[in-house]
């Protein structure tokens, strides 16, 4: 199992009082899934996916994430593994204006102390991958929506990650690059075994995703797995 999860509980104090925002929520994902974390705005799927990135920290119960056990991991120890292991696409791309496609998808390489001269091949693997080739010394301003987040697609698989981690990853896009990135992250999934965990509501993606976890009011009320 890439993901494990047992009796997971998350609350944030606001307002002097508390809010459940995860309710003891138990879950498996196996290495190579391509699974969605399915509900509204506020329905918890994002504090989940910041839970499995060891970005944040449960309340209570136990989260296993390629086989470290999480709540007991240091804060220094989590980024090791989120550098090392793990790749994150975001909504807003988050990409560095003043760097070019190239330098913005080398980056997870420098801060993972990779040599130059293999840091330029896996970097043109990448663009390539994504079909930003012709694209590789324009800035992020000098892009559109869906090539930003083709960016940022290379950025996140750049150095193979066991696990993908993308949030609303197709929210700013519309139909036509939606599905481009759709077919992308699909296409990687299958070449490299990568898993990938969406958080997402927009059902424009739904038809790409093998598993649904469908999650309302902090709870898991439906797993589906589909047949493709």
């Amino acid at each position: 199992m890439i993901v494990k999860i047992k009796n997971l509980t998350k609350k944030f104090y606001i307002g002097g009082s508390f809010f459940t925002a995860l309710d003891n929520i138990s879950l498996e994902i196996k290495n190579g899934e391509f699974l969605g974390l399915v509900g509204a705005s506020g329905s918890g799927k994002t504090t989940l996916l910041n839970i499995i990135g060891g970005l944040d920290s449960p309340t209570s119960g136990e989260i296993s994430v390629l086989n470290q056990f999480m709540n007991t991991t240091s804060h220094t120890e989590r980024a090791l593994i989120r550098r090392k292991n793990m790749g994150f696409i975001f909504q807003s791309y988050n990409l560095l204006p003043v760097y070019s496609v190239y330098e913005n998808v080398e980056l997870p390489l420098i801060l993972n102390n990779i040599d130059k001269k293999s840091r330029r091949q896996k970097v043109l693997e990448a663009i390539d991958a994504v079909g930003l080739s012709d694209k590789i010394n324009s800035r992020p301003n000098q892009l559109s929506g869906g090539q930003c987040q083709r960016t940022a697609i290379a950025r996140a698989i750049v150095h193979k990650p066991a696990l993908v981690l993308a949030d609303e990853p197709t929210a700013n896009l519309d139909s036509e690059n939606s599905h481009l990135i759709m077919e992308i992250m699909k296409k990687l999934n299958t070449n490299y075994n990568t898993s990938f965990i969406f958080a997402t509501h927009d059902e424009k993606i739904m038809g790409y995703l093998k598993r649904m976890i469908h999650i309302e009011d902090g709870k898991i009320f439906k797993d589906e797995k589909i047949k493709l």
